[in-house]
């Protein structure tokens, strides 16, 4: 309808990531976010995951910008594939285009318009108004956004939190915030990450006495492992190191990448002859050295686990060193931490983390942050983003304990479809949305029962059957040969190896001349014999696959 604003997330609304909401007015798209989620534990061999973007990408010719709250992955990550689809300007502050200019490099989508915006600027897009309002988060530059509709105002929060001290001075701009709560606002979507957390979150400035107390007890070599967007914490562990007269050293593509950017840009000041090369370490004395890195998720070819495993070829940890993970441990990546710092407490390092020591504070507001937002504002609908779907009704219910009425909160799903017009709102259909796996050079040709298959395999293995049939006689002239891979070791299991051969022999000796000639039906023949035999022998159950060779 010409007179409704549609919204529809298509994804952010269901899990930690994916963060992208479409708004629609008439024939107007805007886009906010375009994020990725890193693959979870089932899903073997994925790279990582992007929304399904099949909606806009049919209503390419009606979108008229995507706008991005800031630079995390989350939120920028699915960008260059989305604009692999569609021609559409990118707005966004200057750090976030920054990170995200170097990102579509690798893409090869230097020619992308992206337009650099600053808080309080407001932009004209078709039938939207949007404004652009600082927040304070994890990472230097983050806006949320108010946008003028032609039926009411909307607030999208993006991620954020209170920080009354933020490391760059830059506080959040409540006064906006209050104005669109007095002008009267129709809508706001606010951020859910940590409904679940009662209080205030911290200020960033809290890591800062943390690494003092760190430095000033540390006799050797420290090595920091941080999120490389965070240039926030990468610039108090420098400002520290300062402090102790160390020489910092960063470590890894990504976070040397983003600290230039962000020195670019004088998002980031270190003084001179403080950043050293790599190749200086060995000039350094062990008290003299900072090193700031990557892979405190546990990542297998991160810095930080070649160092762990001994497998770095400059950075080999001994006696002394103290390493730093100061980034929360994200559900899902416990195991893959917790044998890093095992690792690197065998070769005699000195490990603090977050259950140990406040060296990580959250990015994103607690429940008296979210509900001084919602009081800010005081919209007249309401809806949770960006979490799990527990995380958005704690959300909710914090809502409601503000005055929100229930009829006016919404819970949405990805790909729901909320349509609000001058006197109401409700929910109105879906459009296609999920998951795209991207597996290397690969987008969404890894399907489920791809994902199926692979876990069955990690599970239980594979079982091969070799055998040539004659064509015209059905009779066996070559095989069966069995190949056994993650089922069993064929040496030691011999006699079950000589059983199913005997098996497959005897099967096809019995069978009519019909199903020998057709592959196929010998296939499923052979697979449903192999697994009822398995089974009921050793109670396994391997993937099975009979290859059939005419002869």
């Amino acid at each position: 309808m010409d007179n409704t604003l549609s919204v529809i997330p298509l994804g952010g609304v269901e899990e930690i990531g994916l963060n992208s909401t479409v708004f629609q007015y008439s024939g107007d798209i805007i886009i906010i976010d375009a994020g990725l989620m890193f693959p979870e534990e089932d899903m073997l061999g994925v790279d990582f995951v992007i929304p399904d973007f099949s909606y806009v990408i049919e209503n390419r010719d009606k979108i008229k910008g995507i706008i991005l709250t800031h630079g995390h992955e989350d939120h920028t990550g699915a960008l260059p594939f989305l604009l692999k689809e569609i021609n559409a300007p990118v707005y966004g502050t200057p750090l976030t285009l920054g990170l995200v200019q170097e990102k579509l490099k690798e893409h090869h989508l230097e020619r992308i318009k992206l337009i650099s915006v600053r808080p309080r600027d407001i932009i004209k897009l078709g039938n939207f108004n949007v404004e652009f309002i600082r927040v304070t988060h994890s990472i230097v530059d983050g806006v949320a956004l108010g946008i003028q509709t032609p039926i009411g105002r909307v607030i999208h929060t993006g991620d954020f939190k209170i920080d009354p001290t933020p490391v760059d001075g830059e506080l959040m701009d409540f006064h906006k915030f209050s104005e669109y709560g007095e002008k009267g606002t129709l809508l706001m979507l606010s951020d859910s990450t940590n409904a679940e957390k009662g209080g205030f979150t911290f200020s960033e400035k809290e890591v800062r006495r943390a690494f003092e107390d760190i430095f000033s007890t540390a006799t050797g070599r420290i090595i920091i492992s941080t999120f490389a967007s965070n240039i926030h914490r990468i610039q108090q562990a420098i400002d520290v190191a300062v402090m102790h007269q160390r020489k910092v050293i960063l470590c890894g593509k990504s976070i040397v990448s983003n600290a230039q950017i962000a020195l670019n840009l004088g998002y980031l000041k270190i003084p001179p002859r403080t950043w050293l090369r790599l190749e200086d370490l060995g000039k350094l004395k062990d008290n003299e050295v900072v090193i700031i890195t990557t892979g405190s998720q546990g990542e297998p070819m991160s810095v930080l686990s070649r160092i762990a495993t001994d497998e770095h070829k400059h950075i080999k940890i001994k006696e002394g060193d103290t390493v730093i993970l100061s980034a929360k441990m994200i559900p899902g990546n416990e195991r893959s931490i917790g044998r890093i710092i095992n690792h690197l407490f065998r070769r005699g390092a000195n490990v603090i983390y977050e259950k140990v020591s406040e060296i990580h504070v959250s990015g994103h507001a607690s429940k008296e942050e979210l509900k001084l937002m919602i009081n800010l504002v005081r919209p007249k609908y309401f809806v949770p983003i960006h979490g799990e779907y527990r995380h958005l009704v704690y959300h909710s219910k914090l809502a409601f304990k503000q005055g929100i009425p229930k009829e006016n909160i919404f819970i949405l799903e990805n790909g729901d479809v909320l349509e609000i017009s001058d006197s109401t709102a409700r929910k109105k259909g879906k459009v296609d949305s999920g998951r795209v796996f991207i597996d290397g050079k690969g987008i969404g040709d890894v399907e489920e029962l791809v994902l199926r298959d692979r876990l069955r395999l990690a599970h239980d293995g594979i079982l091969l059957v070799l055998i040539a049939i004659e064509k015209f006689t059905g009779k066996i002239v070559s095989g069966p040969d069995i190949i056994s891979r993650g089922f069993i070791l064929e040496d030691a299991y011999q006699e079950v190896i000589n059983d199913l051969r005997e098996l497959v022999s005897e099967t096809i000796k019995q069978l009519d001349r019909e199903i020998t000639s057709d592959s196929s039906l010998l296939q499923a023949k052979l697979k449903a014999t192999l697994k009822k035999h398995l089974r009921n022998t050793i109670g396994r159950r391997p993937m099975i696959m009979p290859i059939i060779f005419e002869a």
